[in-house]
């Protein structure tokens, strides 16, 4: 039988279907980390905040060579857009057809693929004009996309990560996630990083670092604080974190949320870890 230390009883009063969401952490890390007994606890240490627009629901943040790639979704108002960081100012956008809900996105070399919810389409487009120069199929829904250099990897709010080929979207394998030892349901949001695959929790205020190839969680990201309590409480209930770039030159990460005001730039701090330990 696992006997779960104290941090993660506390995890387990705020699990929603199957969600780990932490609450306190222990406070010394040791030198090698487990993932399956023991995982580093991240907080996001604000640098930068930016302006956006509050109307547009976020599903999918890309930044590349210093462009911002956004994915909006909502039936009659997803779009794709190109927004300058510093303003929020639209750089150039476009529409999708009202029967198309947008959801993740990815830049793969030159081209932007972005996903939908529950239409199986994935539209690719020219990432410098915008226009869509091919589309794919695929089965299920459509949430979280990002690509790592060699693989795209998908989710559809269940605890799995989908691999999909970079150049015919086909589905190589199905990784489920788990967070020591418990399955990591609503995956949402994706942003492929040195190897991880770091995803938002849709109504969660946390973000998981997944190792993609065994679907360990290697790290949480609590970002409960990112956004004050005061705004928060003025916000549609659907105004949850989701939107996660990494900002490679600088190390550091865009993280928003939908209808947000604000993009976060963060460095991630290390405060303490997760521990399962192992007992009668």
């Amino acid at each position: 039988m696992k006997r779960w230390s104290l941090a993660i009883c506390l995890l387990i009063t705020l699990t929603i279907s199957g969600i780990v969401a932490a609450q306190e952490t222990t406070p010394e890390l040791t030198p090698e980390i487990d993932p399956a007994v023991s995982i580093p606890y991240y907080i996001p240490n604000v640098l930068e905040t930016y302006p956006r627009d509050p109307e547009k629901f976020t599903q999918g943040l890309v930044w590349y060579d210093g462009d911002l790639f956004q994915s909006a979704g909502q039936y009659g108002e997803s779009q794709l857009l190109e927004n300058d960081l510093e303003t929020g100012d639209v750089i150039q956008s476009v529409s999708l057809d009202e029967e198309y809900f947008a959801e993740g996105l990815a830049l793969v070399d030159d081209h932007l693929i972005q996903i939908t919810w529950r239409e199986g389409t994935a539209f690719v487009y020219d990432a410098a004009t915008f226009e869509v120069v091919d589309t794919y199929s695929y089965e299920g829904e459509g949430w979280g996309l990002c690509y790592d250099g060699e693989y795209l990897w998908m989710s559809d709010g269940s605890p799995n990560l989908f691999k999909r080929d970079a150049e015919t979207f086909e589905l190589l394998e199905t990784i489920p996630v788990t967070l020591l030892g418990s399955p990591v349901s609503n995956l949402n949001e994706l942003e492929c990083v040195d190897g991880s695959v770091y995803a938002n929790i849709w109504f969660q205020d946390y973000i998981v670092q997944i190792d993609p190839e065994t679907g360990l969680a290697i790290g949480l990201i609590d970002a409960r604080d990112l956004l004050p309590q005061a705004e928060r409480m003025q916000m549609d209930s659907g105004a949850v974190l989701n939107g996660i770039a990494y900002i490679p030159e600088r190390d550091t990460f865009l993280l928003t949320g939908k209808l947000w005001p604000t993009i976060f730039e963060v460095q991630l701090e290390q405060v303490g870890s997760l521990v399962l330990n192992e007992g009668g």
